[in-house]
């Protein structure tokens, strides 16, 4: 096998295991921190898979374009925050506004 091929074969098992982890977070009921559109747009697909919902699914409950959900989980800066909304009541999520912890955002992406 092609170290290219092992490469990529690691990096899939690696994201099925943290969408795992995430899995079980969302079932606990914990928190999620993002302070970045991508961090947004990761948490949002994690909900999504959790869930089991494709992105057409979830365009259809928030009656938005597939290619809308995946601009979303992008975290394209551009998305129209009447989109992220309809997207986190489609997936029965809720924005909570607090003051910012003080865990540095290289620590917040690690667990992405």
């Amino acid at each position: 096998m092609q170290e290219n091929t092992r490469l990529h074969i690691h990096i899939i098992f690696a994201i099925a295991y943290i969408d795992s982890l995430y899995a079980i977070a969302y079932r606990q009921r914990m928190d999620i921190i993002a302070r970045t559109t991508k961090q947004l747009g990761a948490a949002i697909r994690r909900t999504r898979r959790a869930r089991k919902l494709t992105q057409n699914e979830l365009g259809q409950k928030m009656h938005a374009r597939q290619a809308t959900v995946s601009k979303l989980e992008a975290g394209e800066p551009a998305t129209q925050l009447r989109t992220l909304m309809d997207a986190l009541t489609a997936l029965e999520l809720e924005l909570v506004i607090r003051p910012r912890t003080t865990v540095s955002t290289e620590e917040i992406e690690d667990l992405f």
